[in-house]
């Protein structure tokens, strides 16, 4: 199966200049997604994994079904005062102002190790904020994994050092 045949590109969108790559028909498709999270977990099935973690909210789309697949724990990093409970925060810069992730203090033992996921690797400055809430819990990064990587954006050189793995490339 070529998963390329189920991302739309959307020009001009969020704005004039920009080619958005809508993964929607890959969701809306059971056996494409299916397919996508089997991949993923095949790529990672014999990695020594604690942990999955994701960033809200496509991420989670991601995550959750991996790791159901990899029997293994999520750990949802949210936007805040979405988490209930004692958390570890950190700001980071985006292009034009800052954000903010949280997760929960007790959702990572010190030297776990968490495969991060996210559907989409384009600029890197989202992973690279959760690899280091992740790291400052004490989590250990074993790999970052997407689903679709826009490489002309360069959100690699945001993630130097860590494993990097992407079903596509554009």
């Amino acid at each position: 199966m070529d998963l390329r045949d189920y991302i739309r590109d959307i020009p001009d969108f969020p704005k004039p200049g920009v080619l958005f790559k809508d993964i929607t028909p890959l969701l809306a498709d059971p056996a494409a997604f299916e397919y996508a999270i089997a991949r993923l977990a095949a790529h990672y099935s014999q990695m020594p994994i604690d942990a999955i973690a994701a960033a809200e909210a496509r991420g989670f789309l991601f995550a959750a079904p991996l790791a159901l697949e990899l029997r293994k724990p999520l750990v949802p990093l949210r936007k805040p005062g979405k988490l209930p409970y004692r958390t570890y925060s950190l700001k980071y810069a985006l292009e034009y102002g800052e954000a903010e992730l949280h997760m929960h203090t007790d959702s990572i033992a010190p030297g776990a190790r968490v495969l991060m996921v996210d559907d989409l690797l384009a600029t890197g400055g989202t992973m690279a904020a959760g690899c280091k809430l992740v790291e400052q819990a004490g989590g250990v990064i074993v790999g970052c994994a997407f689903l679709v990587e826009l490489t002309f954006l360069e959100g690699r050189s945001q993630l130097a050092g860590y494993d990097l793995f992407s079903l596509l490339t554009y």
